[in-house]
């Protein structure tokens, strides 16, 4: 697809009233994008859902307004992929409502590799975590993990992949150049430089009503299945796993206690007849990944070895190791490091923002 086509499609993109149905009608109508933009308003008005309003929005329309988003991704770094070019995601196209735009910022040959999503609860229990942690560290040494990079069960699972060298996807429902969580920002970058930041929306855009139950459908749209970790009755973890049921994806769910509220949703969907995981060859049995790895066949209450990541400083490392017994408060960590009381309750904010520590009452800190 040639770059004026690319910058016509961006265009009628940035109209607004024109969602992804829309565009794609009008596009499949005039053949292309750069005849839509040339069409006579009153043929637009002949289409189906496009009234007088969204035909002028159409006609005044300029290919300089895609041309300028693409100059603000070429700033950043980041690219956009257009439906019908090779490189767009095939199984994307496969789902209703595809999006005809996909705006990307990282390895975008991660899009083509088998891959495993995690969702789960913003407000998980330390259950949840580690289960999210064991189960994402050894999908990413077989399968990309893809998640919607929010705090809770997305980021953990995100990170996870990241520290054990494997590969991730986030999806956001945001555009590129706003952090959404803000204390997701250590996890963006670290998902640009070794994973995939995509998106719907156009640069700078920020999230705004009914745009995260959006992103649902390329969560489990760019996955070959969906692992719920932790979902209350009404989490936007149980909306994913109905957009994959429609889109003919896998659905699997952790079990969980029957007291904890958090585990109603997922063993909701285990009684509904998802497939139960516990355990990753769970996991590579229901997406069709060869497992042959029967060490990681080990059962959740198994402990996963605790590895820091690659990128700490040596005031964070020193931490992590004195954490990885058990918690530790923090007159005990600064007498251990003897360093200041601030420069240890800085290393520890860094820790807790990338989603590595948590601090319990008291002061006592302990890793996720």
């Amino acid at each position: 697809m040639e770059d004026r086509e690319v910058v016509a499609t961006l265009a009628l993109s940035l109209v607004p009233g024109i969602g992804p149905q829309r565009l794609r009608l009008i596009v499949a109508t005039f053949g292309s994008a750069q005849a839509a933009l040339e069409a006579p308003q009153a043929r637009l008005r002949t289409l189906e859902g496009i009234g007088r309003a969204a035909a002028t929005a159409i006609t005044e329309a300029r290919p300089e307004n895609g041309a300028r988003v693409l100059s603000q991704l070429a700033s950043l770094g980041a690219t956009v992929l257009v439906s019908g070019q090779p490189a767009f995601p095939a199984q994307l196209d496969e789902i209703p409502d595809p999006p005809p735009v996909l705006y990307c910022w990282g390895d975008t040959s991660l899009l083509t590799r088998p891959a495993v999503a995690f969702v789960g609860s913003r407000d998980h229990t330390a259950y949840g975590a580690e289960a999210a942690r064991i189960l994402a560290t050894a999908v990413a040494q077989r399968a990309v993990v893809i998640s919607g990079m929010a705090r809770g069960i997305d980021a953990i699972s995100h990170t996870a992949a990241l520290d054990a060298g494997g590969r991730s996807i986030g999806v956001l429902g945001n555009g590129f150049g706003v952090i959404y969580p803000a204390a997701n920002r250590p996890l963006y970058e670290r998902m640009i430089a070794h994973g995939c930041l995509v998106t719907e929306h156009p640069p700078g855009e920020r999230p705004h009503a009914g745009s995260f139950s959006r992103r649902n459908r390329l969560i489990s749209g760019l996955s070959r299945g969906v692992v719920v970790i932790e979902a209350a009755v009404g989490s936007g973890a149980l909306v994913t796993a109905t957009l994959a049921l429609e889109q003919s994806r896998e659905v699997m769910a952790v079990p969980g206690p029957i007291t904890s509220p958090t585990s109603v949703g997922c063993n909701k969907l285990i009684q509904q007849g998802a497939k139960t995981v516990l355990c990753a060859a769970d996991i590579f049995e229901e997406v069709g990944l060869p497992s042959g790895m029967r060490e990681l066949g080990a059962a959740l209450s198994t402990p996963a070895p605790r590895v820091p990541p690659v990128d700490l400083t040596g005031l964070q490392l020193t931490l992590w190791s004195r954490m990885t017994t058990e918690p530790q408060h923090v007159d005990a960590l600064v007498a251990a490091t003897q360093t200041g009381a601030a420069n240890v309750l800085g290393a520890l904010t860094e820790l807790e923002l990338r989603g590595l520590v948590r601090q319990g009452p008291g002061m006592v800190f302990g890793l996720t």
